[in-house]
C-alpha cells in the first residue's frame, strides 16, 4: 500500500519545481537553520559523518557544501593493479552484466535499450552492443561525488533532458524505461579497455549535476540535447582523468551507469543487485588479463 502511494506521489508531484526549489534551498547559506537541516538529514539516514574531511556538520554553509563533502584522504584506496577496474561511487548495485545486443536489464519485468538511453546516438551504440554495463545506485546517505573507473581520455559528453523520476529501487522496479526516460549526461571516454561511457542521472531533487571539467551541467534546464567534443590523446586540449580521480558529482543523490564494450572485461562476480559499492574497490578484470593468467598457469 505505502509502495502504491509513494508511485502515486512520484506520478503527480511537479518534479521540476520541487527540484528547482529544493536546489535554491540547499544552495543558501543559513546559519544555524543550514546545521538544523543537515543534522537531520544525518540522523534520518545514519549518515556516517566520521569519513568525511570535515566531520562536524557546523562546517558546512549550505546544504550543498554538506551533500558533496570530500571524504578523508585515506578512507578509500583505488585498486591499484592495472588489470582492474574500480567502482566509482559508494552506493549498491541496482543491477549489472551483459548488454544483450542492445537491451540493458533494469529490473525484474523490465529491459531499457542502449538506442533509448543514448538518445539515440547510433554510433555509441554500436560501441556498446553486446557489451557490459554496471548501473549503481546512490541513496542519500552515500558520498555523492563519482571517480573514474579506470584511466580515460574524454571524448565526449552529451546532456540528455528528461523526467525528473526519484530513482530508487522501488521505481525501478515499477516505472520502464526509468533511465532513458530521466535527465542525464553521457560521458564517453578512450580507455586501454576500449570506450567506456560513465553516465550521470538525475532524478528529483538532484538539484544539478557537475563534472569537473565543465562545472554545472544542469541546470538550466532548456529541453535540448546538447553535446560537447574534445580531441584525443597527445592532442591539444585532451582531458585526461586517472583511475580513482573525481570526475563528477551529484548536489542531492541518483545513479551511475557504466558501459564496457564487448570483449574487454570481466565484470566482478560480487556484482549482485543490492550488493554494497565502495569507490576504488573492484569493478571488473581486463580480460586480456584473465587470458594472459590462463596461458601463465598452463605454461
Amino acid at each position: 500500500m505505502l509502495d502504491r502511494l509513494k508511485l502515486g506521489l512520484n506520478a503527480i508531484l511537479p518534479k521540476k519545481g520541487l527540484t528547482e526549489l529544493a536546489g535554491w534551498g540547499a544552495g543558501k547559506r543559513g546559519g544555524w537553520l543550514t546545521k538544523a537541516v543537515i543534522d537531520i538529514f544525518v540522523w534520518y539516514y545514519k549518515v556516517d559523518m566520521t569519513e568525511a574531511q570535515k566531520p562536524y556538520t557546523g562546517s558546512y554553509r549550505t546544504f550543498n557544501d554538506f551533500f558533496t563533502r570530500p571524504l578523508r584522504d585515506d578512507i578509500r584506496p583505488v585498486e591499484t593493479d592495472p588489470h582492474l577496474l574500480v567502482l566509482p561511487a559508494d552506493g549498491a548495485v541496482s543491477q549489472a552484466g551483459h548488454i544483450e545486443n542492445d537491451q540493458i536489464f533494469q529490473a525484474k519485468g523490465h529491459t531499457y535499450s542502449l538506442e533509448a538511453l543514448l538518445a539515440g546516438n547510433t554510433a555509441m551504440v554500436d560501441m556498446f552492443r553486446d557489451g557490459e554495463f554496471v548501473t549503481t545506485y546512490l541513496s542519500p546517505r552515500d558520498y555523492h561525488r563519482v571517480h573514474m573507473p579506470c584511466n580515460g581520455i574524454l571524448r565526449e559528453m552529451i546532456y540528455v533532458p528528461g523526467d525528473l523520476y526519484s530513482v530508487n529501487p522501488l521505481t525501478a522496479q515499477n516505472i520502464p524505461n526509468l533511465f532513458a526516460r530521466n535527465e542525464r549526461v553521457i560521458c564517453l571516454f578512450d580507455t586501454e579497455f576500449g570506450p567506456m561511457a560513465q553516465i550521470l542521472v538525475g532524478a528529483t531533487i538532484v538539484g544539478s549535476i557537475e563534472t569537473v571539467w565543465a562545472g554545472t551541467v544542469t541546470p538550466p534546464r532548456e529541453g535540448v540535447i546538447k553535446r560537447w567534443s574534445w580531441p584525443g590523446a597527445n592532442e591539444e586540449g585532451a582531458i585526461a582523468l586517472l583511475k580513482g580521480q573525481e570526475m563528477g558529482r551529484f548536489k542531492l543523490g541518483s545513479t551511475v551507469i557504466n558501459l564496457f564494450a564487448p570483449g574487454q572485461i570481466k565484470l566482478a562476480e560480487s556484482l549482485t543487485p543490492d550488493t554494497r559499492t565502495r569507490l576504488g574497490q573492484t569493478l571488473a578484470i581486463a580480460l586480456q588479463a584473465t587470458s594472459a593468467q590462463a596461458v601463465s598457469h598452463h605454461s
